[in-house]
């Protein structure tokens, strides 16, 4: 009966040392799993989150160029744009018009979201009214930075006198007008999206910007199809 006892209590001792080292077994494997697992992207979206949160939106002075700069150049266009309904003689005119509108005024949110996220104020209007941007609020950089800017202009920005003539203009007077002064500033927003894919380095700029780049050359052609016709 000794013996047996002692038998049966050394096979239990076996047993349990036994099962222990299954256990500890399936728990290493068990956190071997979560790393691979981890490592395979069941896990990204924590990871993401994290290196977001870590490391900012790759951007540079032309980028923030490029946004304080566009901004107000589309704003001056949703401007001449709203004068065409009521002013307009022809619906080809009011249809590019309400296009312009619809186009530019996300790209404008976009483009301020941009500025926020990067930490840069808001371009200012200058003290004449016309769409520019405060060289001292943005310090470590130095404007103008494109060709042909100065502190209060853009390329293809209208003056206040060119503005005046636009809104006292109506029908085809108007119409002349409006293709004249926005095929101007189509051209001078190439020119700004140009600047930015040649010298940005945020890669939603620079799409941003070649869209601009075609979307306006399109318009563009457009624009000078109708003028000959008037």
């Amino acid at each position: 009966m000794l013996r047996t006892s002692m038998l049966s209590s050394s096979t239990w001792r076996r047993g349990l040392l036994a099962g222990a080292a299954v256990t500890a077994t399936l728990v290493l494997s068990g956190c071997g799993g979560d790393d691979t697992s981890s490592d395979s992207g069941m896990n990204h979206g924590g990871m993401t989150a994290t290196t977001a949160a870590s490391a900012p939106a790759t951007f540079n002075d032309a980028d923030v160029m490029f946004a304080s700069m566009m901004i107000p150049h589309h704003q001056q266009a949703l401007q001449m744009a709203a004068l065409a309904d009521g002013r307009a003689a022809g619906s080809e005119v009011k249809d590019l018009a309400a296009r312009i509108k619809a186009a530019q005024q996300p790209e404008i949110d976009t483009m301020s979201q941009w500025l926020t996220a990067w930490g840069h104020p808001m371009p200012a209007m200058t003290a004449s009214g016309m769409p520019g941007m405060d060289a001292s609020a943005m310090p470590g950089m130095s404007a103008p930075a494109m060709p042909g800017m100065d502190h209060g202009a853009m390329p293809g920005a209208m003056s206040q006198a060119d503005m005046d003539k636009l809104t006292q203009a109506k029908g085809a007077a108007f119409d002349k007008q409006f293709l004249t002064m926005m095929i101007s500033h189509h051209e001078g927003a190439i020119t700004m999206a140009q600047q930015e894919g040649a010298q940005g380095s945020n890669p939603d700029a620079k799409t941003l910007a070649q869209k601009i780049v075609t979307d306006q050359q399109a318009e563009i052609a457009e624009m000078k199809s109708r003028l000959a016709k008037l």
